[in-house]
């Protein structure tokens, strides 16, 4: 299997415009209660061997509040998982322990 390598398109900027000033379009985006975010629960096999896992899309905020929830969300189901492209993605066949741990944090939850 071959790997792609991954550029990174943040770097150096070349102009010869003497009032040119560079700004980055990423802004960092504060993150919403959790009684205004809806999140989409899934559960998917695609390439994965057969292995079911659970997708939960529809995420509002910063990187660092994800990583918390699905931290909390990997303790709760007592499974593993991971972050995905701002996805987060637990292990196994644990739909109604998401479901049920984003409602009593106060999120609305709908399932694809």
């Amino acid at each position: 299997m071959s790997k792609k390598i991954k550029r990174n398109l943040d770097g150096m900027v070349y102009s010869t415009d003497s009032d040119f000033e560079f700004e980055s379009e990423s802004e960092d985006i504060e993150t919403l209660e959790p009684k205004f975010q809806k999140l989409n629960i899934r559960l998917e096999t695609k390439q994965r061997g057969g292995k079911k896992a659970v997708l939960i899309k529809g995420y509002i905020g910063k990187l660092e509040d994800l990583e918390l929830l699905a931290k909390q969300l990997k303790n709760h189901c007592g499974t593993g998982g991971s972050i995905v492209e701002g996805e987060i993605l637990i292990q196994g066949d644990n739909v109604k322990k998401v479901k049920d741990f984003l409602v009593s944090k106060g999120y609305k939850t709908n399932n694809i």
